[in-house]
């Protein structure tokens, strides 16, 4: 197994999982079905967010003993398009304005308004064009 085994800090704590796993979507068996058993459904959430928390690379996770690298983010890409993410984000977002609260007149996003250093169409030619530069006749004038 890999160095992450060692401590159970970074794990799924037993009363966040059971708010989680009911929105997951069921598994989607092998069309085959000669294949190993899918990875469960909480090592694979162990994984990505050890992913996210810690920066490392998807290929990363085959050293930590995890889950697969593969497997993780074969998983990530489907609970995302299914909203699984969405749907925690939402329903932790609730959860704290019963809690604490959030006062929703006061919102902000983040944002950049500069140029795109390498944006945008550049201003070689007029648009009767044919290739002439600026304050150049044409020939034959």
């Amino acid at each position: 197994m890999g160095l992450v085994v060692k401590t159970d800090k970074w794990r799924i704590p037993n009363t966040l999982w059971e708010k989680m796993e009911p929105l997951l979507p069921p598994g989607k068996p092998h069309p085959l079905g000669c294949h190993r058993p899918r990875v469960p459904n909480r090592d694979a959430m162990n994984a990505i967010f050890f992913v996210l928390r810690t920066g490392c690379q998807w290929n990363a996770l085959n050293v930590t003993g995890i889950c697969s690298s593969s497997s993780a983010h074969r998983r990530f890409l489907e609970w995302t398009e299914a909203g699984v993410f969405t749907k925690f984000w939402k329903a932790g977002l609730l959860k704290y304005n019963l809690l604490k609260g959030i006062n929703w007149s006061w919102l902000s996003m983040d944002g950049s308004m500069t140029k795109a250093p390498l944006g945008g169409k550049k201003n070689r030619s007029k648009p009767d064009g044919q290739g002439k530069k600026r304050n150049e006749k044409k020939r034959g004038d």
